[in-house]
């Protein structure tokens, strides 16, 4: 996989799509990170058309063989944004990837159009959405930022204390949204952080303050998670499957 162009997010999008990347896939193997995050996908077909699609959050790591795919675009939703982004709740899209044919426009776009049509397409969407929907993705947008912070063990009920909400409620909220429980959201928040400093930092240094009690919960947590140990995962030793 070649290395993803990051795009900036347009004005309209910011606090809804955490971010646009341009990618290709011509070699090596295919590599799904764990990823709280809904994301609308693009990408060219072998016969050369374009095809939209929507990933829900990714529980676990999941690698494949390489895969030509000349063009790939991918709009990485906000915690809480999904819903309003794709018409529908998305608590059924974790682990999934589901056809998507709800953005005019775009299925069949040429590479060099379809960014600007999916921008305009999410866009209109943000604009025509409830006060309701509105007022439950900032909510979930702010328990977000709670849940995911690591100077302190914040629970749901204490996050939902803070803003004002019932825990019930923020839990509904939460998986309507983001497609997985808060809880859920908090593991995978901890496996990112521990990926982002795993080249760099010492184990026990990095398992504290990814928020584990210690090197051996990071590790058991990261074997579940990422399918290897994460010395296995640095050095490429991956299981990877045809797809």
């Amino acid at each position: 996989m070649d290395a993803p162009r990051r795009l900036p997010v347009p004005a309209e999008l910011l606090h809804w799509v955490d971010g646009i990347d341009l990618e290709s896939y011509r070699s090596g193997p295919l590599v799904h990170l764990p990823d709280a995050a809904t994301t609308l996908v693009w990408r060219t077909l072998a016969d050369g058309a374009g095809a939209l699609f929507v990933m829900g959050p990714r529980t676990r790591a999941a690698y494949y063989d390489a895969k030509d795919v000349p063009v790939c675009v991918r709009f990485r939703f906000a915690p809480g944004a999904a819903r309003v982004l794709l018409g529908m709740p998305v608590d059924g899209f974790a682990d999934r990837v589901v056809p998507f044919d709800g953005l005019r426009g775009t299925a069949t776009a040429r590479p060099g159009a379809v960014l600007d049509r999916m921008a305009a397409a999410l866009a209109d969407r943000v604009r025509a959405a409830r006060l309701r929907d509105r007022a439950t993705a900032e909510l979930v947008r702010r328990a977000s930022i709670g849940l995911a912070r690591k100077d302190g063990d914040f629970r749901i009920g204490d996050v939902a204390r803070r803003l004002g909400v019932g825990e019930r409620h923020l839990r509904d909220a939460f998986t309507t949204t983001v497609g997985i429980p808060p809880k859920r959201f908090v593991r995978l928040a901890r496996l990112r952080a521990v990926l982002s400093g795993l080249r760099r930092e010492p184990r026990a240094l990095l398992a504290g303050e990814s928020g584990y009690y210690d090197q051996s919960h990071m590790t058991a947590h990261f074997r579940e998670v990422m399918r290897v140990t994460p010395t296995d995962f640095l050095a490429g030793r991956l299981p990877v499957v045809s797809c």
